[in-house]
């Protein structure tokens, strides 16, 4: 039994007490909550649902919690329900109901996990979006982690996700990225305001490689050309090592369409028809104020050229026309102020706020021997995505990215998670699912075949541990779930070192292949069935953060 099979069974329960007391049933919340108590000497799961809604029903809540005792008592699943306090209700599940827990996993497989919150809903999930003037650093490699990560979470929840990558190619800092190159091709130190390190020397060569006469073209011309070229050799450069982090994008869309097109200039005449923008000091301002900013915002400069908003207004309006219900965006720590800027964008345009949503991530320090590392080999300034990969490897750089909350800074300590082991979270949740899958082949090689789950007696689970791991396993389903609605991955790779880490109690209490075992012993079939089922649900998790699955270490 699930644990969203078990809050359905106290609802429904709920709803005959209170009509057999003649009760109000509509105080009932839509949904029961039921939770794991953390002293497992209260039970297997504990629910406040008659505390919550006796004083609406006009009853004491031991009394209401008295009578769900009884009524929930001898219920299938249910071995026994206590009255605890002022009225919490404590339940023990049934061995056979622990056993359809781990049925439910082998059946279902892959899909075990997944849901449909999110089912018909289009999401357009804009994440990275790093400038093409050098290579990913490490804010930008902890977005591709985990930007990658939620949108696997949201498609797990029946999301239609579409990866979107802004780029950025207009603007100042494009040309600064190309007088730099064009300095570097001539060998002259980069401009005061410029871009330093060797790739900027590595692309400048690639693009007199491609246009050998570059250099001796008007001045004009020259700029475009090393433009033109260098900015694509680096955004490809950008794309070769998103992809071989495991991070791949569906639209790669660029800024400079949206001027091209008009669609900037026409964003900006219909919020002048609306009225949401202003004429001051010689330039247009949105009336962002009237829709919750802290200040107005300038969209045509007092020169007649195009503040960084007004890009950003017809990018939203454009990702709306293309049919997205939700535009979410996962920016850097000092884009605070785009989340209440794009609302009030959306608001001018009257349309739904709520339509956008933006997600701020905060920086990333690499320590190794207790000291930050600052400096990349190539790019001179700061560490970058092929630092970190190449110190630690995708799988260890993808999870540590992805395993702690967003909106906190990160250390991520790099002598650590090299460390092949149980300190290391990576290896730690890799290495359980490497022994439930050698322990598989183990017992193939004895020649036991477990078989199909229905097979077996599933109700001799009946050990502490085995129990503890399957309430665990249990849980999943309901932390995708979470991870989606709250848009935190993380809650994923912390569940699965619970999950190893109950493994590990089970399998140090447990034997599960005895010596001389030839798979008549129906505990034996049974715990290895516990076993592909762990084993599973560890797979399950690590997909949804783009981490390998490792089937020996």
């Amino acid at each position: 039994m699930t644990p969203d099979a078990l809050a359905d069974l106290v609802r429904t329960t709920a709803v005959d007490v209170l009509t057999s007391h003649d009760l109000d049933v509509s105080v009932l919340p839509a949904a029961v909550t039921v939770e794991r108590p953390r002293n497992p000497e209260h039970g297997d799961y504990a629910t406040n649902v008659a505390m919550q809604v006796a004083k609406k029903a006009g009853v004491p809540p031991r009394d209401l919690a008295g009578w769900l005792a009884e009524s929930l008592t001898g219920r299938e699943g249910i071995a026994e329900v206590t009255v605890a306090g002022p009225g919490f209700l404590n339940l023990r599940l049934a061995a056979d109901a622990q056993a359809g827990m781990v049925r439910e996993v082998l059946s279902r497989g892959s899909e075990f996990g997944r849901g449909d919150r999110y089912q018909g809903q289009r999401i357009n999930l804009e994440f990275v979006s790093a400038n093409p003037t050098g290579p990913i650093h490490l804010g930008g490699t902890r977005w591709a982690a985990v930007g990658d990560a939620l949108g696997r979470v949201l498609a797990a929840q029946g999301a239609e996700v579409t990866r979107e990558y802004y780029f950025n190619d207009a603007g100042a800092q494009i040309d600064r990225f190309v007088r730099s190159l064009l300095a570097a091709a001539q060998g002259e130190p980069a401009p005061e305001d410029g871009y330093g390190g060797d790739y900027v020397a590595d692309i400048a060569r690639q693009v007199l490689d491609a246009e050998p006469g570059a250099l001796e073209q008007p001045a004009e011309q020259r700029h475009e050309t090393f433009r033109g070229i260098g900015v694509g050799l680096m955004f490809e450069e950008i794309k070769r090592s998103l992809h071989e982090f495991g991070t791949d994008f569906d639209v790669f869309f660029h800024e400079d369409s949206l001027h091209a097109s008009g669609a900037v200039g026409k964003a900006v005449e219909q919020l002048k028809e609306s009225g949401h923008l202003y004429f001051a000091d010689g330039a247009w301002w949105l009336r962002s104020t009237e829709f919750g900013d802290d200040k107005d915002r300038v969209l045509i400069k007092s020169d007649g050229s195009t503040a960084y908003i007004a890009g950003d207004v017809a990018y939203l309006r454009d990702k709306r026309a293309r049919g997205f219900d939700l535009c979410l965006y996962m920016l850097g720590a000092d884009h605070h102020g785009y989340v209440a800027r794009l609302k009030a964008a959306a608001a001018a345009f009257d349309d739904d706020p709520d339509a956008v949503e933006v997600l701020i991530g905060q920086m990333v320090n690499l320590v190794r021997d207790g000291k930050p590392v600052r400096m990349s080999k190539r790019a001179g300034t700061v560490v970058t995505l092929e630092d970190l990969v190449e110190a630690v490897g995708v799988d260890a750089a993808r999870y540590s990215l992805t395993r702690s909350s967003v909106d906190s800074a990160v250390d991520i300590d790099l002598d650590l998670i090299s460390k092949r082991s149980n300190e290391n979270p990576v290896y730690y949740v890799q290495y359980a699912h490497a022994r439930l899958a050698s322990l598989q082949r183990n017992a193939a090689t004895l020649g036991i075949d477990r078989g199909p789950a229905r097979d077996a007696d599933l109700s001799l689970l009946a050990h502490e541990r085995e129990g503890d791991l399957i309430r665990t396993l249990g849980e999943y389903p309901r932390v995708v779930l979470s991870a989606a609605e709250l848009r935190e991955p993380h809650r994923v790779a912390r569940y699965l070192e619970d999950v190893a880490s109950a493994y590990h109690k089970f399998y140090d209490a447990c034997r599960v292949l005895q010596p001389g075992d030839d798979g008549a012993n129906p505990l034996t079939i049974a715990r290895l069935q516990l076993c592909e089922a762990t084993r599973q649900v560890l797979a399950n998790g690590l997909e949804l953060l783009g981490v390998t699955a490792p089937e020996q270490m």
